[in-house]
């Protein structure tokens, strides 16, 4: 079964179900060593670089980005 798959069948599950779901995976995360999350977090920025570069993301500059935290307060 791929992920796609997985997350297609518990989205149809109850609310309740979810939420507990959603518990343990999210409390399954809190194991991982620094070193984990480190390269967790290398594989995100690369993936959010490649993005960029590929025009699949689109940016903002500071001003704009500090305005909109402002305006969101």
């Amino acid at each position: 079964m791929t992920v796609e798959e997985i997350m297609r069948e518990a989205l149809t599950l109850d609310v309740e179900t979810r939420a507990s779901i959603a518990h343990e995976l999210l409390s399954s995360l809190e194991s991982l060593s620094d070193a984990e999350v480190e390269r967790l977090w290398i594989a995100e920025a690369k993936r959010r670089s490649a993005d960029v570069k590929a025009g699949r993301a689109q940016t903002l500059s500071a001003h704009e980005s500090l305005a909109r935290a402002r305006a969101n307060r």
